[in-house]
């Protein structure tokens, strides 16, 4: 089975991308030794029983004489190995040969996955592999491999071009396989728009990126500017806008898998392609990171991205608000009051609160969908990294249903989020004495009173949001966009659609509309 991911970057600069290949192909231990490549990577689970074949021969004698480790991780690293066809053997203990264990064993040799030279790896297991397993393997083999290219004028791209992921159990483990694949696409379209700096992702540019996802199958694209916007009465989204010159956009994305009536999920971003603070300005170190201000937009492309790729039977609609937060004499100020699509009131107490407002009206607009779920994405408190830290993502829900599903999806795609409270007292401090509420509540609880002013525009409507200004980007030497959490969001309308598809087929002389069949790749979006 043979399949591709192209990424294809889109807007002012264009620049030739190799495209990433996969491909899952029945091979044994036996067979991976005849396997030709640059580099050949064989996972080793614990409880390994070698074989009569070279390479089992090789892992035995090295696990005998203490050079090897089964521990998740730990390697080998040799060179034309006789009776081995690959330049490269690198051995790698495969833990308990979980989802986790095999991205971890995979990442620990991402040195030399994306060396310059290695340009077709073979990745195998010794003995079965689980569908997750493969999956988390897939995925890891691209994130080791990745390279920001855009706006470089040299630099090397990636030099891997195909990747031969190789199980003795192909058909139980193909599912997995198209998932990882699929959601290397998603992730990676959302790594690069993270990435690109604002002024190669400004809301146009990000509205020209959604455009290019309605070319793939199910997929609708509808873009808003400031006049539409203005007669939707968006007022706390427009008010962000006002103090730059680049126009806003509301991006509208819907994807069409499952039956008209099918109530669908609906995917909130934040997109603030970025943010000085506005008039509240930020101080100036480490303000360039507010490019990645976005990525909550960026993972809702991503997840489109995905859904092209997998086509499952559900219907889901993205919005993105997307705007610059600037301080020029146009922009709001702190105290001014502005009126939301809602027809709450709003005092912005501070202007680097803006996110807040622009997804508050977005979840305004998500109502006349009358979705089954709404989710919204964000990069929104800094005092939820404080928090989480980078490993988790703060989940705030009015649904435990909805809360425990993400949760679950969070850990399937080890892309985690923790559940954080909602009691009413923390909304306290949004009151105002001279509009219905304020933009902020203090430093205090400054994550929880955040997402309690969001939850004022959901009404009944179960609704979650992510947090995710801790784990959507890396500073620091490894500065970049993690594409997160388009894993999670994935894997939760994966178990969505399953549960559609599940209840549908319960039913007695129910109507519902099958599961969407397989629809042939796009390679290009």
């Amino acid at each position: 089975m043979h399949l591709c991911v192209r990424i294809k970057v889109q807007g002012a600069l264009k620049r030739k991308t190799p495209i990433m290949n996969f491909d899952l192909k029945t091979l044994d231990l036996t067979a991976a030794a005849s396997e030709k490549c640059d580099l050949l990577v064989v996972l080793i689970p614990e409880g390994f029983k070698p074989g009569p074949d070279a390479l089992s021969a090789l892992a035995a004698l090295a696990l005998k004489n203490g050079d090897l480790s089964l521990k998740a991780g730990k390697q080998l690293q040799l060179y034309q190995v006789p009776a081995v066809a690959a330049r490269r053997v690198v051995l790698v203990g495969g833990g308990d040969g979980s989802a986790r264990a095999s991205r971890q064993a995979v990442l620990a040799v991402g040195g030399a996955i994306k060396a310059p030279h290695t340009k077709r790896v073979a990745l195998c297991w010794a003995g079965a592999a689980s569908a997750d397993a493969v999956g988390a393997a897939v995925q890891a083999v691209a994130e080791a491999s990745y390279v920001y290219t855009t706006t470089k004028s040299k630099v090397e791209a990636r030099s891997l071009s195909r990747c031969v992921v190789g199980v003795s159990n192909v058909a139980e483990v193909r599912d997995g396989f198209d998932n990882g694949v699929a959601l290397v696409a998603g992730v990676e379209f959302a790594r690069e728009w993270g990435n690109r700096p604002a002024n190669h992702a400004t809301p146009s540019l990000l509205a020209d990126a959604a455009k290019t996802l309605a070319r793939l199958p199910r997929i609708q694209c509808k873009v808003h500017g400031p006049a539409e916007v203005s007669r939707l009465g968006m007022g706390a989204f427009m008010a962000v806008a006002r103090g730059s010159e680049e126009p806003l956009r509301f991006i509208e994305l819907r994807y069409n898998g499952a039956a008209k009536d099918k109530a669908p999920v609906v995917l909130v971003g934040k997109g603030i392609t970025f943010d000085t603070g506005g008039i509240s300005i930020k101080p100036a170190p480490e303000m360039d990171e507010m490019k990645f201000d976005m990525c909550g937009a960026a993972s809702v492309l991503g997840t489109f991205r995905a859904l092209g790729e997998l086509q499952p039977a559900i219907n889901v609609v993205g919005l993105i608000p997307a705007c610059e937060n600037m301080p020029d004499g146009r922009a709001v100020k702190p105290g001014d009051v502005v009126t939301s699509m809602s027809g709450q009131t709003i005092e912005i107490l501070n202007t680097d609160a803006e996110g807040r407002l622009v997804l508050c009206d977005a979840l305004t607009y998500a109502a006349r969908f009358k979705p089954a779920a709404v989710v919204d994405i964000a990069t929104l408190t800094g005092a939820c990294v404080i928090a989480l830290g980078g490993v988790r993502s703060g989940l705030f829900a009015n649904h435990d249903g909805l809360a425990a599903a993400l949760h679950g999806a969070g850990e399937a795609a080890q892309d985690p989020c923790w559940r954080m409270p909602l009691d009413d007292d923390y909304a306290d401090g949004l009151k105002s004495n001279f509009a219905d509420m304020g933009n902020v509540a203090g430093r205090a609880g400054g994550s929880i009173t955040a997402a309690k002013f969001l939850q004022k525009f959901v009404g009944d409507t179960p609704w979650a949001h992510l947090d995710i200004a801790g784990t959507a980007w890396r500073g620091g030497a490894a500065k970049g966009s993690t594409g997160r959490p388009v894993g999670l969001l994935v894997h939760y309308l994966l178990g969505q659609a399953q549960a559609n598809v599940g209840k549908a087929a319960s039913a007695p002389r129910a109507a519902a509309k099958p599961a969407a069949k397989r629809v042939p790749r796009a390679k290009a979006a």
